[in-house]
């Protein structure tokens, strides 16, 4: 068997595992980032069915008949248009099936719950599939490196041919960075790319508008790649000229908070306590109050997935998890300085996969 067949295989035993311990029969799974973590299909359309006896069924619609051939070679599809009802329609009497609590509609409930055999019962499941996906396996943190090193030179190049500077306005920017990424290999962006130049730099998720960027001004880029269905996520603020005084101290606050992220990131860590150590530096600084978002997330098929360092987060770090720092100061009107980095958790100190300098750079 190829070695991604047994990968795949291998998390969906974990699944079923998962599910006799919580005394379900079958999960069915219609999210399609699950589908593909399960079983390496990448369409637009599809759904399993996975047992607590290891067994898996899965469905697709005609458009992706040779792909999910070619992509699930280990397991036969059911070809049909409905597919969450094609795979519900296996479950054995007497079945306890979940269904994913998280991603499915009331309108889609209501069509699941029609369709459902006589004895079978439905029940709401949350967070297992996540929970699984967690700690990665090697070839989803070699996927991840490759995004992340494609993503920083596609910044390198951008700084190289000084597309980044005054005159140009944010959505030039962005999209030369976006390009440069796509002709790296990236299939489309993880995000929509943020460039924030001057006060939108104080607009955490201000995106890429007309404005002109203009000497004196502080510009934070928000960006990534989604390549062979993993993301990439990092975060650099640059000046352009000479800046002021208060965006200079904002910039050295937030470098000191993220370097304090990045050291605390290690096995074991709570989560609540990696974003402490970003708040922490900050808020001695009496910045606390523009620091105005979690620290951190996981990034994998999702860029935005499990662990969450956050003041609420729960849980702890463990080796093969990966966690953005991400520590932030908005002053409205004024500026705003973010600086991050997607880290693996290792046994020793975190890697940093989307390693690019971060001390302030005057272009």
């Amino acid at each position: 068997m190829a070695l991604a067949d047994t990968r795949f295989e291998n998390r969906r035993r974990k699944l079923s595992t998962m599910l006799a311990e919580r005394r379900i029969d079958d999960m069915l799974v219609t999210h399609l980032t699950h589908v593909r973590y399960l079983s390496g299909f990448s369409g637009s359309n599809g759904a399993m069915l996975v047992s607590k006896d290891r067994t898996a069924a899965i469905a697709t619609d005609g458009r992706y008949t040779t792909q999910i051939a070619e992509e699930v070679p280990d397991i036969k599809a059911v070809i049909e248009r409905n597919v969450g009802v094609a795979m519900l329609s296996k479950a054995a009497d007497g079945h306890r099936v979940g269904f994913e609590a998280d991603y499915v509609s009331v309108a889609q409930l209501d069509k699941l719950r029609e369709a459902c055999p006589d004895g079978v019962t439905l029940v709401p499941v949350s967070g297992v599939l996540e929970d699984i996906r967690l700690v990665k396996d090697e070839v989803e943190l070699t996927r991840l490196r490759e995004a992340a090193k494609l993503t920083v030179q596609a910044l390198d190049e951008l700084l190289s041919a000084e597309e980044l500077r005054a005159g140009r306005t944010e959505r030039e920017v962005a999209a030369d960075l976006e390009y440069r990424m796509r002709v790296l290999g990236a299939e489309r962006v993880s995000f929509d790319t943020i460039v924030a130049s001057g006060p939108n730099s104080a607009k955490p998720h201000h995106g890429a508008g007309d404005r002109t960027i203009a000497e004196g001004d502080l510009v934070t880029i928000d960006f990534g790649m989604h390549r062979l269905g993993f993301n990439s996520d990092m975060t650099r603020t640059f000046a352009i000229g000479e800046i002021g005084a208060l965006e200079r101290e904002i910039y050295e606050v937030v470098l000191a908070a993220q370097l304090a992220g990045v050291k605390a990131a290690v096995p074991g860590a709570e989560l609540a306590h990696v974003d402490k150590a970003c708040r922490d530096v900050i808020a001695e600084a009496d910045y606390g109050e523009y620091f105005v978002h979690s620290t951190g997330h996981g990034v994998g098929l999702d860029v935005h997935e499990a662990p969450s360092a956050a003041r609420t987060g729960t849980g702890v770090l463990a080796e093969g998890m990966t966690l953005t720092i991400e520590p932030g100061i908005y002053i409205p009107g004024k500026a705003g300085v973010r600086i991050e980095d997607t880290l693996i958790i290792t046994a020793a100190a975190p890697e940093v996969i989307t390693e690019y300098p971060k001390d302030l750079t005057v272009l």
